[in-house]
C-alpha cells in the first residue's frame, strides 16, 4: 500500500517546470483578491447603485427605502440634463475651472520642488514640513480658514485693504470703506478665491512628489548640459523634464480628477446651494439630487456623466503619455 508521504512525493515528482511557473504567476493575483474586493465593495458597488439610480425618476427617499416602486425612465434624465442650457452653463464652468486650477497647481508645485530640490537637507526638511501642513489640513477646515480671512466685517482680508489709504483704495478699486464687501457675490471673484484654496492645499504634494522624481534624476546629466553653457531653464526643459515626463503625467491625471470633483470648497465658500451662477457639476449634482423637490435621478445621472467626462480625459491623457514613452 502506497503512504501519504510516498503519494505526495510521486505528485511534487509529475509536476513540470511549466505548472510550477503558472502557479507562481498566479500568486499575485490571489494576493491582491482582498484588496481588490474592498475596493468592489467600497467603489463599485456605490458606483453601479449610481448608475441604476440615474435610470429611474426618484423623487422621494421612500422609494430609496423601498416603500414604493421606482419608475423607469431609461435615458431621460440623461436627455433633460444633456438638453438644459444651463447643464452648459455649469459645464463650462467646471471646465475651466479645472484647467485653470491644473496648470496653477502644477507650475507652482513644480517650483516649490525646485526650491526644496536646491535647499541643503535641513532647510529643505524644514520647508518641507510646512508645506506639508497644506496638504495635511482637512479641506473641511482648510476651507473654513479661508471663509473666516475672507469675511466681509472681520476678515483678514477685509481689515488689510481698509488699512489702504482712502485715495489709494478709490483709485484702484473705486470704494474706501471695504467693511460689509461681499467677497463670494462676484461669481468672478468667487472662483478667484476658490482657485486660491484649492490650489494653497493642493500644491503641497506636487512639490513634494517633484521633489521625489528630482532626486531620481542623474546629476552628472544636468552638469554637463551646464558645463555646454544650458541655462537653469533649458537643463529643465532639455533635461530635467523629459526624464520627468512619467511623473508629470500622473500629477496632471491626479490634478484633473481631483479639481474635477471640487465640492466640500465650493460649498463652503458659497454658503450651500443657492448661488445657481458658480455652479460646477459636482455641487449641480447634489443640488439636484438633495435640494427640495429631491430628483435622486437627475443627480445620479449628472454624477454619471461627471464620472464618465473624467474617464475620457483620463484615458487619453495615459494613452498620449504611452505613446510619448514608447516613441523615446
Amino acid at each position: 500500500m502506497t503512504t501519504l508521504t510516498e503519494a505526495t512525493g510521486e505528485a511534487a515528482a509529475r509536476e513540470t517546470p511549466a505548472r510550477r511557473r503558472r502557479r507562481a504567476d498566479r500568486l499575485p493575483y490571489l494576493l491582491l483578491l482582498p484588496c481588490l474586493a474592498i475596493i468592489g465593495v467600497l467603489l463599485l458597488w456605490p458606483l453601479g447603485q449610481v448608475v441604476m439610480m440615474s435610470f429611474y425618476k426618484l423623487d422621494s427617499v421612500r422609494q430609496l427605502r423601498g416603500d414604493r416602486e421606482w419608475p423607469w425612465v431609461g435615458l431621460a434624465n440623461y436627455a433633460q440634463i444633456l438638453g438644459d442650457p444651463f447643464f452648459r452653463t455649469v459645464l463650462r464652468n467646471t471646465v475651466l475651472f479645472a484647467v485653470a486650477n491644473v496648470v496653477l497647481t502644477m507650475i507652482l508645485g513644480t517650483l516649490v520642488g525646485l526650491l526644496l530640490n536646491r535647499l541643503g537637507k535641513k532647510m529643505a526638511t524644514f520647508v518641507a514640513s510646512c508645506v506639508m501642513l497644506a496638504w495635511a489640513t482637512p479641506a473641511l477646515t482648510g476651507t473654513i480658514v479661508w471663509k473666516w480671512i475672507f469675511d466681509d466685517t472681520s476678515g483678514l482680508v477685509t481689515w488689510l485693504f481698509n488699512k489702504l489709504p482712502d485715495g489709494l483704495s478709490t483709485a484702484l478699486f473705486g470704494r474706501s470703506d471695504w467693511t460689509g464687501y461681499g467677497w463670494f457675490n462676484d461669481p468672478l471673484l468667487f472662483f478667484a478665491i476658490l482657485t486660491l484654496v484649492v490650489v494653497w492645499h493642493s500644491f503641497p504634494f506636487i512639490a513634494v512628489s517633484v521633489l521625489a522624481g528630482l532626486k531620481s534624476v542623474p546629476s552628472e546629466l544636468q552638469e554637463a548640459a551646464r558645463v555646454d553653457g544650458a541655462g537653469p531653464w533649458r537643463v529643465f526643459w532639455s533635461v530635467t523634464f523629459p526624464m520627468l515626463r512619467p511623473v508629470f503625467g500622473i500629477l496632471v491625471v491626479l490634478s484633473t480628477i481631483w479639481d474635477f470633483k471640487v465640492f466640500t470648497q465650493q460649498f463652503v465658500l458659497a454658503g450651500g446651494t443657492q448661488d445657481r451662477s458658480t455652479f460646477m457639476l459636482s455641487i449641480y449634482s447634489y443640488a439636484e439630487a438633495f435640494s427640495p423637490p429631491p430628483k435622486y435621478g437627475l443627480g445620479s445621472s449628472i454624477a454619471v456623466i461627471l464620472t464618465l467626462i473624467l474617464l475620457v480625459v483620463t484615458g487619453v491623457y495615459v494613452r498620449m503619455v504611452l505613446r510619448q514613452e514608447d516613441e523615446s
